[in-house]
């Protein structure tokens, strides 16, 4: 039957069942459901690796890979000797494992070094203070800062009393009511207290537990603004200053910080591949980032998710797949620093962004896995949601909304499907860039069940016939 009359035929239909609306929808469903039964086909593959990954032969593989590359290099703090280090171990070991396109692409990253620091109390009492000084923060003169000190819970109060804070140490005692709101003392709380005239801040760390330890992370000074020296100080010490000062106690304070800011250093994205055996050019990338901060090891935030990135790509070679697109591995540079080596490298590959089918990062811990958090249009959602269901034997079929990961997020503004682990996090910002977040943080077990999440996802997506919709 001729083409053109089968289309008016069925337009004609629908004019009496419903709206032309109502037959795409119908059609769309259709699909759908073909993509579902094509999708529930790769069931067997879904617990081969998930059983190779969990009970198999590379049982704890991840854990231990993580292990002697965290007891080997240690912390890596962009522009470091240790972040070169720590490519040139990958770049060795991801060859070793015999995956393919192996290679660095070059990027510049910040080049900060804290130096030594300290600050103590001198009124009302001597009390030496754990500090960790903030990424980008200036040094203090090399005498140091001495100063009274104004205890504020927030920008709002500190500019209430900016009268009293002129030549003042501006101390943040502000609540933790997530880590989105709260990190905002961190990132501008120097800035907010220059315009206010103090000669320094110092902020209660980003955390909603402490054992005294000091949290710290990038912070933004403002075009024009004056720069001031900053740091984070612990929980503790905040709420004793802030119980110090509602009760009429005058508190100084010498802080001594010898941080410097250097020329952009050179640093690496590391990639490496399995190539795609129908469609090479297009794209499945997972990803975690390579760099720390310079305390504890770097294992939690994101050797973990650096190493279930490489854990991935083992098992689906271990047992001998190859996905019709290319699995790409990514591990990022200058993450900690907002992002800096992903949006070089974003800059590079987006001329082929509609060859990215999908991206992926973890970089909230490598807790128990729950499933995934996912940004895409609702067709794509609906098809994410059957993947997710391949992932039952270890109950982590979830899937919420809002993909999340500084390194990706360039991606999805561009309109890329993006997937990033969801774990059980609850206890992430206690260790989070802290001399605590070491090995110990790592659980076996866990990490298992995250590369089984991890590469039972990539490689179906990467198989599928036809790439996410958008």
């Amino acid at each position: 039957m001729n083409t053109l009359l089968v289309t008016v035929l069925a337009y004609l239909i629908t004019l009496c069942s419903g709206t032309t609306s109502d037959m795409t929808s119908s059609v769309n469903e259709k699909t759908l459901q073909e993509t579902a039964r094509e999708i529930a086909r790769y069931s067997e593959v879904a617990l081969d690796i998930i059983n190779l990954a969990v009970s198999g032969k590379a049982q704890n593989r991840s854990y231990n890979r993580l292990a002697d590359f965290t007891d080997t290099i240690g912390n890596r703090l962009s522009g470091s000797p240790n972040l070169e280090l720590a490519i040139k171990y990958m770049y060795k070991a991801l060859t070793q494992d015999g995956l393919e396109n192996v290679h660095l692409e070059p990027v510049k990253v910040p080049h900060w070094v804290r130096g030594e620091e300290y600050a103590m109390m001198l009124e009302p009492r001597n009390h030496s203070m754990a500090i960790l000084g903030l990424g980008s923060s200036i040094g203090t003169p090399s005498a140091g800062i001495t100063a009274e000190v104004i205890v504020v819970h927030s920008f709002e109060e500190l500019h209430q009393r900016a009268q009293e804070a002129k030549g003042k140490i501006v101390v943040y005692n502000q609540p933790f009511v997530g880590y989105g709101e709260s990190v905002q003392y961190r990132a501008f709380g120097a800035t907010e207290a220059a315009k206010v005239g103090a000669v320094a801040s110092l902020i209660r760390s980003i955390t909603p537990f402490s054992i005294n330890s000091p949290h710290t992370g990038w912070q933004d000074y403002s075009p024009g603004v004056p720069k001031i020296p900053t740091a984070c100080i612990t929980v503790e010490d905040a709420e004793m200053m802030a119980r110090m000062a509602h009760r009429g106690t005058k508190i100084v304070i010498h802080l001594q910080m010898g941080a410097k800011t250097y020329p952009d250093a050179d640093s690496y994205n590391t990639v490496a591949e399995i190539v795609g055996s129908k469609f090479p050019e297009q794209i499945v990338l997972i990803s975690g980032h390579l760099d720390s901060w310079d305390v504890g090891q770097g294992a939690m935030d994101d050797g973990g998710g650096a190493f279930i990135s490489w854990e991935a790509l083992s098992l689906i070679k271990d047992l001998g797949l190859r996905p019709k697109r290319t699995l790409r591995m990514v591990l990022w540079t200058g993450e900690e620093q907002g992002g800096v080596g992903a949006e070089q490298y974003y800059q590079l590959h987006k001329v082929n962004i509609s060859n990215f089918d999908l991206v992926m990062e973890s970089d909230i811990g490598t807790f128990a896995p729950l499933g995934l958090q996912f940004t895409g249009i609702g067709k794509a959602q609906a098809i994410m949601k059957q993947v997710m269901m391949l992932l039952q034997p270890i109950n982590a079929t979830g899937l919420s909304e809002h993909g999340e990961g500084t390194d990706i997020d360039f991606w999805m503004q561009g309109g890329v499907p993006g997937a990033s682990l969801h774990d059980d996090a609850s206890k992430y910002f206690w260790f989070h860039h802290t001399e605590a977040d070491t090995m110990s943080v790592q659980d076996p077990v866990q990490m298992n069940l995250c590369s089984a999440v991890w590469a039972v996802v990539s490689y179906v997506v990467a198989d599928l016939e036809e790439m996410l919709p958008r």
